[in-house]
């Protein structure tokens, strides 16, 4: 009987074990909404500028939420320009667009549901609000920010090939592996249990 609850423990412990873990993946840390600095040298010299953060902007000619968005960038053009370029993309009249809208979203394992659809770094938003446009400002500076030769790019994922990782669904199948053997160690120590008794 003592072995049999000293088996529970330790099963109980290893099937904690993941989830402490994805909870600590999971954790989101709070932000303040305003925006941070980016970072520059003093006596920085134009020869070694940091080069521009790519906005890859998916949109529909006609498109009121792809026209605010549009408005959006135009009015941060003066504060935050020098740090990102839009690479404008229209896939309602442009089927090549409409083609590579796809293609990027199944790189990425998304599912894009319309335009706009737009990508910095390694963050994408589909639709747009204010409160989006304001994560999007952050996603420049933070992207600006990171050193060039760090910066994930879609468009080189896409000509490549590859897709995304997409870990949560890894966790997942850990998690799986993890209670089918504890149910399996169980459904052992029931069964030499009973054939003991």
């Amino acid at each position: 009987m003592k072995k049999l609850k000293f088996l529970l423990i330790i099963m109980v412990g290893v099937l904690l074990i993941p989830f402490s873990v994805f909870a600590d993946d999971n954790e989101t840390t709070e932000t303040d909404d305003t925006t941070q600095e980016v970072e520059t040298t003093e006596g920085e010299e134009d020869s070694q500028e940091v080069e521009k953060v790519h906005v890859y902007f998916f949109r529909g000619d006609g498109c009121s939420y792809c026209a605010a968005a549009e408005e959006y960038f135009d009015s941060i053009q003066d504060e935050y320009g020098q740090y990102f370029d839009i690479i404008d993309y229209e896939t309602w009249y442009d089927d090549d667009n409409a083609e590579l809208l796809q293609k990027v979203a199944d790189a990425r394992n998304e599912e894009v549901e319309g335009v706009p659809y737009i990508i910095i770094g390694n963050q994408s938003w589909n639709g747009f609000t204010e409160e989006i446009g304001e994560e999007m400002k952050q996603a420049i500076v933070d992207e600006y920010n990171t050193d060039p030769t760090e910066r994930y790019d879609i468009m080189q994922l896409v000509e490549s090939g590859a897709t995304q990782d997409n870990d949560y669904s890894d966790d997942v199948m850990i998690l799986i592996l993890i209670v089918l053997v504890a149910a399996g160690v169980v459904a052992g120590v029931v069964y030499a249990r009973k054939r003991t008794a």
